[in-house]
């Protein structure tokens, strides 16, 4: 099933990954109906090139705005990958709880030209399967 969404989505998360780099990014894109409304920026409480935690005061803000104010979904969790592939690491996979969002990885690997990519992410099994991102008009 492909993630649809409007190239300014697309464009905020790799802003994002270029304004945190050299340290991972993360956020979130909101959803409703399967379709993006909203993206949203979180601190990496890691600050790391090569991990991401989202800030749990952030998290628990999005959380209150999507799920309770809105009544979106999280569509996609997000986040870079400053020298890597748009690939999920083995700490990615564990860390994927949410089971019907899509884990999308920016790439910087090479940053005049980033690579966007959607996963679904089985974490109890282990299984990640790539999924297309097809880009619509605003």
């Amino acid at each position: 099933m492909a993630l649809v969404l409007e190239q300014q989505y697309v464009d905020h998360m790799v802003e994002h990954a270029l304004d945190d780099n050299p340290n991972e990014c993360c956020g979130i894109l909101a959803g409703k109906d399967g379709r993006c409304v909203k993206a949203y920026r979180a601190r990496n409480s890691e600050e790391s090139p090569y991990r991401y935690d989202m800030d749990h005061q952030d998290l628990l803000r999005i959380w209150k705005e999507v799920e309770f104010d809105n009544d979106w979904q999280f569509l996609a969790i997000y986040h870079s990958h400053t020298f890597s592939a748009a690939y999920p690491s083995q700490t990615d996979i564990s860390l994927a709880v949410y089971p019907n969002a899509f884990y999308i990885l920016v790439s910087l690997e090479d940053p005049d030209h980033p690579v966007v990519r959607a996963y679904r992410i089985d974490r109890e099994n282990r299984v990640v399967t790539e999924e297309p991102i097809e880009i619509v008009p605003e």
